[in-house]
């Protein structure tokens, strides 16, 4: 398959449209175009008339010559930012999202004592995404706090708390939720660490929310097939791509284990993969199939760039480094529009979706839910439970008739 080329008035153009619906500033777009008017006056001096990966490998490798990285100008780095911009959205249609972390420290004495019992959960076993939330909603606590003047523990009282509870109406149910659970361990902390000598805890309603469980997306067995089918393996992107959906379609590992898998996980003596999932921490051990054992040894011989790095899949363009969520997440949806696989924006269409067909696979083929709850990883098979709503065949044979009704309603007697 042919490498795709676009000119570059043509590609930048498609690309400031995208930006402008996601609402970048007309300065961050004026910075894109400004790289992207060195990239097109190389390909003028180049005689190139049609931009594509290998002319952005080309200008990045003219603009670095010899040098490092680290040891490039701030100038030189926005710009081979912007080849790279170019560069992948001509290959996916679209852009990772570059979001700017919101700082957000926990000042003075009061945010002292939340990031203590951010560091007690901690200890207690609270993962990343958990600890970002304990932050973000402790942050918001703090600035009703700082407005209001409240400097030290010793000042919030009863009336504080019923207040900024109020305040939590504009948020949906489920930040409240989330909300009035933080701020329930947060007091209770303060007050077990006698911090506090009243235990306010008890202030903090409990409400009735209740996440509604989606039905997994799941993909069949041939719409996963023309996906991997849809990959071109000629080129060294091809190759590392078909190895990463090959793992998350053959065994249904975490997009975050597939980009953080090293050379220590293979174990090919022993035909494993070994490996603590990102997300639980628990030691996981599955099959290296021939099939990805293959598509690895073809991408790390003819693929990989040059590095030393442990991670298996890098960046196909410089600066090389590990594979980020999401353009793993931007590598599948890639595929699946290549593969002309219907309704995909009504569905879930990353790495993600391909764990749960995975699971819709051996449910078809009758696999016993303990055996699917060891290739998911799971502690225990209450966690792979909620897959079975998916096994539409089984649950059909779990339907009881609904008894005739004979009653003057359904007679359609008049109801007085």
């Amino acid at each position: 398959m042919e490498s795709i080329t676009k000119t570059i008035d043509c590609l930048s153009s498609e690309i400031i449209n995208y930006l402008k619906r996601l609402s970048y500033s007309d300065s961050r777009i004026s910075q894109y175009r400004s790289g992207w008017q060195k990239v097109a006056v190389f390909m003028k001096s180049s005689n190139l008339v049609l931009y594509s990966a290998s002319v952005g490998d080309a200008f990045i490798a003219d603009l670095m010559g010899t040098r490092e990285y680290n040891t490039l100008k701030r100038w030189e780095k926005d710009i081979l930012r912007c080849t790279n911009v170019l560069t992948e959205f001509l290959q996916t249609g679209s852009l990772q999202y570059r979001r700017i972390e919101k700082s957000r420290q926990l000042k003075g004495l009061i945010g002292q004592t939340m990031q203590d019992f951010i560091a007690y959960s901690k200890l207690l076993g609270i993962g990343k995404v958990t600890t970002n939330q304990y932050r973000l909603n402790l942050n918001r606590f703090l600035n009703y706090l700082n407005e209001n003047d409240i400097t030290c523990v010793d000042l919030i009282n009863r009336h504080h708390i019923l207040n900024f509870i109020n305040l939590l109406g504009f948020y949906t149910p489920s930040v409240r939720h989330i909300m009035l659970t933080v701020l329930r361990k947060y007091f209770r902390h303060l007050y077990e660490q006698k911090l506090l000598e009243t235990d306010f805890s008890y202030l903090i309603p409990k409400d009735n929310y209740k996440k509604q469980p989606k039905l997994p997306t799941t993909y069949t067995k041939e719409e996963v097939e023309a996906l991997i089918s849809a990959i071109d393996r000629s080129s060294p992107k091809g190759k590392r791509d078909y190895a990463m959906v090959l793992m998350a379609a053959r065994l249904g590992l975490r997009s975050s284990d597939i980009c953080g898998i090293m050379f220590e996980n293979l174990h090919w003596d022993q035909n494993l993969i070994v490996l603590a999932q990102q997300k639980t921490k628990k030691k996981i051990e599955l099959p290296l199939l021939s099939e990805i054992g293959e598509a690895v040894i073809d991408y790390l011989k003819y693929g990989r760039p040059s590095s030393t790095l442990p991670y298996i899949f890098l960046h196909a363009i410089p600066p090389y480094g590990p594979i980020k969520y999401s353009t793993l997440h931007s590598i599948v949806c890639f595929y699946l529009r290549r593969a002309k696989i219907k309704n995909i924006d009504k569905r879930k269409h990353g790495p993600h979706a391909l764990r749960h067909s995975l699971v819709g696979i051996l449910l078809d083929k009758k696999t016993p839910i303990t055996v699917i709850a060891g290739v998911l990883g799971h502690k225990n098979t209450e966690s792979t439970k909620s897959y079975l709503r998916i096994d539409l065949a089984s649950l059909r044979q779990c339907a009881l008739e609904v008894p005739i009704l004979s009653t003057p309603f359904y007679e359609g007697r008049a109801v007085k």
